[in-house]
């Protein structure tokens, strides 16, 4: 059973009302995080019917409702707290994930995991002092790590040079399963280019 997160009496009995008026037998609420361990980080919060479930997904059976936590997820909710404020206009439900943007890498963390905390932790504050940042977009199935120059980075003359010396040699340092490292917007791509 997983402690990572909480869900107040409050946020139960209005997650408990929600499941209701969806009328499913054995509906519950899925949590999960988007991009987790960067600044983008996002937690959601989505019905999930019988059936929709990720099969490695950590089920909590609480007081009011079942929730699930998606395995990838969870270390990052941890002291997780999800509240309802009642107030005039219904309400508002909140979700506090203190841990969300928290990269927490070990070896044998996921590989994006790890991409995602060299790039967060090493190269971004270095391109931070151009106006640049890069995110990782995908890691493709033969190891590429595809990532999105973004900011004073976009359309650099010097990206390239920056992209193949910098950031690939230190991703590829630390992640030798990494076979490369693509832009999103390929810049060595010239077909659309104007001469």
């Amino acid at each position: 059973m997983s402690d990572s997160i909480e869900f107040t009496d409050n946020a139960q009995e209005y997650l408990s009302e929600l499941l209701s008026k969806q009328d499913v037998e054995g509906i519950s609420v899925r949590v999960f995080i988007t991009q987790p361990g960067t600044p983008y980080a996002e937690t959601c919060l989505a019905y999930c019917r019988p059936g929709e479930e990720e099969p490695t997904d950590i089920k909590l059976e609480l007081e009011k409702i079942t929730v699930l936590l998606e395995k990838h997820s969870e270390a990052f909710l941890e002291e997780a707290v999800v509240d309802f404020n009642k107030d005039r206009m219904g309400g508002q439900l909140t979700i506090k994930a203190p841990n969300a943007k928290m990269p927490k890498v070990s070896a044998d963390s996921p590989m994006e995991d790890r991409i995602n905390y060299i790039l967060y932790s090493e190269i971004n504050p270095g391109l931070a002092a151009h106006g640049g940042e890069v995110k990782l977009i995908q890691l493709t199935e033969d190891n590429v790590a595809v990532l999105q120059f973004g900011g004073g980075c976009q359309g650099c003359a010097a990206v390239d040079v920056t992209l193949k010396q910098g950031v690939e040699r230190t991703i590829i340092e630390r992640i030798p399963e990494i076979t490369a490292v693509r832009d999103v917007t390929d810049h060595s791509d010239t077909t659309n280019a104007y001469y």
